[in-house]
């Protein structure tokens, strides 16, 4: 088999797996966002996240960014396929990133 078909068979492995994590994703927040809603008393440590819960963020005199895509949406639009447009053009640009990083590793060993 060749690179580049390599390569077109696992981005389109890619997509489908984060087509189909959209579709079967908990709504409950996982990890680091759950923990720290623990953290600011917003959570019970085991149990369900509230409806209304929402993390705090001090940002004065700290780093911070908007995300383009917050939370993997279009915004209020698109719905599913809007999430599932976002996952597929996410997994595009970070294959781009990696092939361009590779690309000039091999220039600089050459």
């Amino acid at each position: 088999m060749k690179n580049q078909q390599f390569i077109i068979i696992g981005l389109v492995f890619a997509i489908l797996i984060g087509i189909v994590a959209v579709v079967v994703a908990s709504g409950d927040p996982d990890g680091l966002e759950s923990s720290a809603l623990v953290v600011q008393g917003q959570k019970m440590l085991f149990g369900d996240t509230p409806e209304d819960a929402e993390i705090h963020e001090e940002e004065e005199g700290r780093f911070s960014y908007e995300s383009p895509f917050p939370d993997y949406t279009l915004g209020g639009e698109g719905g599913t396929a809007g999430e599932a447009a976002v996952i597929a053009l996410g997994t595009i640009i970070a294959l781009i990133l990696a092939l361009a990083i590779g690309k000039m590793a091999l220039a600089k060993k050459s």
